[in-house]
């Protein structure tokens, strides 16, 4: 089931972050211009449980290639698998850290803290907060001067195998990915 939902994020999901743009900077350049804005969006819907997020995020370019900035997490989940129907809401942050590689490779960090709420097999809602270090890279392809698709690649070195059925982990895989398309503001 943990399957399913994460292969309905990826094909479902639609995500817009910020991205610095490919021209250099100025020697001193103003405290604004080096702020960056965006965010994600997010939805799935399948017979067991639908879902909608919005993580917006907010950055400051360090130099020419190192950001840095934080993102704001909110997940609207409907369980449709117990009677009656449970809503569960998720809030989180994540700092990150982004260094530019070499042409469009980037190596991204981030740690994650989640305030989830899941619903068990029996049917109880129960919230629990997790935290996660992801490392990785990716790839961000300009498409014009303040948009690009990006696809990112993080593996997620705090995961767990849950150990038995009343076991839970927000993530059904150490590898995330994530692909979408920026806008910077």
């Amino acid at each position: 089931m943990k399957n399913l939902f994460v292969l309905l994020t990826l094909l479902v999901s639609i995500s817009a972050q910020a991205q610095w743009g490919e021209e250099p900077m100025d020697e001193k350049p103003d405290f604004k211009d080096r702020i960056f804005t965006g965010g994600g969006f997010g939805m799935g819907f399948s017979s067991q449980y639908d879902f909608i997020s919005v993580s917006p995020i907010i950055g400051y370019q360090l130099s020419q290639r190192l950001a840095s900035g934080v993102s704001l997490i909110y997940r609207y989940t409907k369980y449709k698998y117990v009677t009656p129907n449970i809503s569960a809401n998720d809030f989180g942050v994540s700092p990150f850290l982004r260094f530019q590689v070499y042409g469009p490779l980037f190596l991204h960090a981030e740690y994650e803290y989640l305030n989830n709420e899941y619903v068990t097999y029996g049917g109880q809602s129960v919230r629990q907060n997790f935290s996660s270090f992801m490392a990785g890279g990716g790839f961000f392809q300009p498409i014009g001067r303040r948009a690009g698709f990006f696809a990112v690649a993080l593996y997620n070195f705090s995961y767990r195998n849950p150990t038995s059925p009343n076991d839970y982990y927000p993530y059904s895989s150490p590898l995330v990915i994530r692909a979408g398309i920026t806008a910077g503001f």
